[in-house]
């Protein structure tokens, strides 16, 4: 554990050195969330309705854009192969490196959404199980993302590519993520969608270390 921790404090160092890296996915997840309500106009039905949904995309858009640079940087240096090297065990030092990616690029998302979700004008309850599943499923969205990252390290100009491999396999986590807002809006249960989606971030936390560990040793062969 001591390496894994170490692994998240030096990534988060040099996040913060690159600082406009970290603040084009807030912004861009602020511009949309904002933008959605300008749009479908004062409504509040409307709103209301469309709102978990709307933040729920912002977020995954959002996290694509993270994405991109979570291993680049690292294979363009050499670093990853070191990584590979290691006599650690690789799939937890990429599970460091993908926990300070969601430290960094979710969790400001994940406060800010109950803050944007007020221009949807959905209630308190419907707010807080917002948080509350971004909280437990952007996780899933870093864990699947690091698997796309790692595949495409190696390629320039690699968006399209990833978000390819990575949207189709987030579907069930947005799905559950805006239903069980929706329902805490409408003062119904969310007991369902929640334990699908803890249950969807439990199984990406066991799989996918150690398939994207698969996906680096495949991109530097």
């Amino acid at each position: 554990m001591s390496i894994f921790f170490a692994v998240i404090k030096h990534d988060l160092a040099m996040a913060f050195r690159r600082w406009s890296d970290l603040a084009m996915p807030l912004v861009f997840f602020v511009i949309v969330c904002t933008l959605f309500p300008l749009a479908l106009g004062q409504d509040k039905e409307l709103l209301q309705a469309v709102g978990p949904g709307a933040i729920w995309v912002a977020a995954l858009l959002a996290t694509l854009l993270s994405l991109n640079t979570l291993f680049r940087e690292d294979f363009d240096d050499g670093s990853l192969e070191q990584l590979a090297l290691s006599e650690h065990p690789l799939s937890v030092l990429l599970l460091g490196k993908t926990a300070a990616h969601w430290l960094v690029a979710e969790v400001p998302l994940v406060l800010l959404a109950p803050l944007l979700a007020l221009g949807f004008d959905i209630p308190a309850a419907g707010r807080e199980a917002l948080l509350l599943t971004l909280l437990i499923g952007t996780p899933t969205l870093s864990l699947l993302g690091s698997v796309g990252a790692a595949l495409t390290a190696g390629l320039r100009r690699a968006s399209g590519l990833l978000a390819v491999l990575i949207l189709p396999l987030s579907v069930p986590v947005l799905i559950f993520g805006a239903r069980s807002a929706d329902l805490a809006a409408r003062g119904q249960s969310i007991e369902g969608p929640l334990l699908l989606l803890g249950g969807i971030t439990v199984l990406a936390l066991t799989l996918t270390p150690f398939a994207t560990a698969a996906a680096v040793r495949v991109t530097l062969d």
